[in-house]
């Protein structure tokens, strides 16, 4: 096996309550200006302001970003970036779920490094570390808080630009379930299935380690546990704090393992249509999986071992067909629509989708190889 690296930020804290553990840190690292980068919806509902009082309190001037857009664009960049300069900020805290903290990561590294958003799409292609960056986490789903991908549309191009970068990583990544339980049904399905999506793609990867394994079937066993509870009964804390550990797990994986074809192909989604990514990644998985299966049948049914399903005795390609079975089971139960053609995804638009998913970065590690044709063929399996 080749050598690998492990990346995670310095300091993570989980758990009820520890929002004002983070406050304590960010005080003690000396911090005095922060930028908070978060969604119009959390500045609406007070939890900005929440977090800007009890900076205040602690000696920690802050001013609010609200303009990372559901899937952020490079525009939502260069404006924070622009509000940064204007007040001096010394640091960054990124506020919400995974786009606040991509659109955070994306200023954060142009204010240390210059140049646009753009010249870093691709893999470690800055050259310092970014401002520094605390994630205080309200989703749990796209582990953004603590990995080093950073996600930004292009809305030029109309594609999402796939940024892997070390120096994304935040120094320290805040999971207080207690930020989480206003979420709505159907985000928390779409972010929970987003780390399911993460830790099958990481655990099917050719990057794959026996960490990131660890990582990914402890992540899969939890969001089968807990899922349909945070959907249905928004306000159970067991599930909310279990989703918390699951998703954080599930970026564990895909950190350092990386993903594969479901979010290269999800990515285009989003970024063409505009679609939540979190809902893209959960109609195409059972479908890339069934693409996959002809070469990671085993691991596939360990897979569904880990979502409840008794393989015990099943050949391997048997059981990878039981896990993918259970995947859509899941997304059904959680009110996932069946196919792409319920998010208004086109038939004449396909080629051009595949064309771009080929480009993505995160393809590379899926753990069989397709070509144009392949992938078409698993966008229309989806429709």
């Amino acid at each position: 096996m080749a050598a690998t690296t492990f990346f995670i930020p310095a300091v993570n804290l989980m758990g009820a309550g520890c929002l004002e553990e983070a406050i304590k840190s960010i005080q003690s690292l000396g911090f005095k200006h922060a930028l908070i980068v978060t969604d119009a919806v959390l500045n609406k509902i007070g939890v900005a302001a929440h977090v800007s009082g009890l900076l205040d309190k602690a000696g920690v001037n802050s001013v609010i970003f609200d303009g990372a857009k559901p899937n952020p664009t490079v525009g939502n960049v260069e404006a924070g970036l622009a509000v940064l300069k204007a007040n001096q900020c010394d640091f960054v805290i990124s506020l919400g779920g995974g786009s606040p903290h991509d659109c955070a990561k994306g200023i954060a590294l142009c204010a240390t490094n210059g140049g646009a958003i753009a010249d870093y799409e691709g893999v470690d292609r800055s050259t310092k570390p970014q401002l520094p960056l605390v994630a205080i986490n309200t989703t749990a789903g796209t582990a953004s808080e603590m990995t080093r991908f950073c996600i930004i549309t292009d809305e030029v191009r109309h594609v999402k630009m796939a940024i892997v970068d070390r120096n994304t990583t935040p120094i320290l990544s805040v999971n207080d379930p207690a930020l989480m339980v206003g979420m709505p049904a159907g985000l928390t399905a779409a972010t929970g299935m987003d780390a399911l999506t993460h830790a099958v793609e990481a655990y099917v990867s050719t990057a794959a380690t026996p960490i990131t394994d660890a990582c990914a079937l402890q992540a899969i066993e939890l969001i089968s546990g807990f899922l349909r509870r945070a959907v249905k009964q928004g306000d159970d804390m067991e599930a909310r704090e279990q989703m918390a550990y699951a998703q954080f797990l599930a970026g564990m994986a895909f950190n350092n393992a990386s993903l594969g074809f479901v979010h290269a192909m999800a990515h285009q989604l989003g970024g063409f249509y505009d679609l939540p990514h979190g809902v893209c990644n959960a109609v195409l998985l059972p479908h890339v999986q069934a693409f996959n299966a002809e070469t990671s049948a085993p691991r596939l049914a360990r897979v569904g071992k880990a979502l409840g399903v008794n393989v015990d005795g099943l050949t391997a390609e048997a059981g990878a067909q039981a896990a993918i079975a259970a995947i859509r089971q899941l997304a059904a139960d959680v009110g996932i629509p069946a196919g792409l053609t319920a998010l208004n995804v086109k038939v004449e638009d396909i080629p051009v989708l595949a064309t771009n998913a080929l480009k993505d970065a995160c393809g590379l590690t899926n753990p069989r190889r397709a070509t144009q044709a392949d992938i078409e063929a698993i966008f229309q399996t989806a429709m």
